[in-house]
């Protein structure tokens, strides 16, 4: 089994810089990194975890440029987004950026998609909370037809692209409906999130990892009947606290990848969470 790392990278916390090298020297998979662009001071939208919104939401760094700089001073370790706000992001620009991302890093990126938990910072994005999935569907569909390997045109319901040249593109070749880097589809299990995963992605981003057991048949079977390859499905629980046991209940379930959450601290902090999780590492 993979283990990935994931940790919110703030203005405070370790640099990119000095984690990315750690995590491919110890064995790491990859470093997936969360996105918010700014978390309004009057907000009503309750933090999901519960209580109070944890500081370092508030201080993220770019995901895209971090993991630029992480892409820079590694040669081996996976880079992703966990997740990227898509509805919030102009979706030709995103095209460009995650392309150039992955170009950069020789195929080494994975598109987190997500849909968002705070209703004001959407809303100062134009995005009308109500229609965000759909949104999120239709950002995809105009990405996707930009990573194609022939002019494209697209016209969706939010959002069109007139037929264009568009370089670089995504190192991966199309698989089915998925086109560009490999893409999971962040959010709770049901039948909404699994018609967007079947539809455009190569798997789901389940945050926490929990009742695996009763939702994975659910999707198995939703991506059977839309005629997706099963092998080709992936399933990588996010910001897990690892235990064995844990992790050797994901790998009875066909998993291969595990993210797991390191702490949003300074270097001396974060590099002694890897050395209590280098034994699950070592031991894959």
């Amino acid at each position: 089994m993979r283990i990935a790392v994931t940790i919110f990278l703030t203005d405070e916390t370790i640099t990119p810089t000095r984690l990315a090298p750690e995590l491919e020297q110890r064995g790491y998979a990859g470093l997936y990194l969360p996105e918010h662009t700014h978390i309004p001071v009057e907000r009503t939208t309750p933090y999901p975890a519960g209580g109070e919104l944890p500081r370092e939401y508030t201080r993220t760094l770019d995901p895209f440029v971090a993991l630029g700089q992480a892409a820079a001073v590694t040669g081996r370790l996976g880079l992703g987004t966990g997740i990227t706000l898509a509805a919030q992001h102009d979706p030709i620009g995103l095209a460009k950026q995650v392309a150039t991302l992955d170009h950069l890093s020789g195929g080494r990126f994975t598109l987190g998609v997500g849909f968002g938990w705070n209703v004001e910072e959407a809303a100062d994005h134009g995005v009308r909370w109500r229609t965000r999935r759909e949104l999120v569907r239709d950002r995809m569909g105009l990405m996707q037809a930009l990573w194609s390997e022939e002019p494209t045109a697209y016209e969706g319901e939010f959002a069109s692209v007139r037929a264009s040249f568009a370089y670089p593109k995504p190192v991966r070749k199309p698989r089915g409906p998925a086109v560009g880097p490999r893409t999971l589809v962040g959010g709770a299990a049901g039948p909404k999130l699994f018609a967007h995963i079947c539809a455009y992605a190569d798997g789901w981003l389940p945050i926490g990892g929990r009742g695996l057991s009763e939702s994975l048949p659910a999707l198995r079977t939703a991506w059977a009947d839309a005629g997706r390859d099963p092998g080709d499905l992936q399933v990588v629980p996010y910001a897990v606290r690892p235990t064995p046991d844990k992790l050797a209940h994901y790998a009875g379930l066909g998993i291969e990848e595990v993210v797991v959450q390191l702490p949003p601290e300074g270097e001396t902090e974060v590099l002694r969470a890897l050395d209590a999780y280098q034994p699950f590492v070592d031991a894959r």
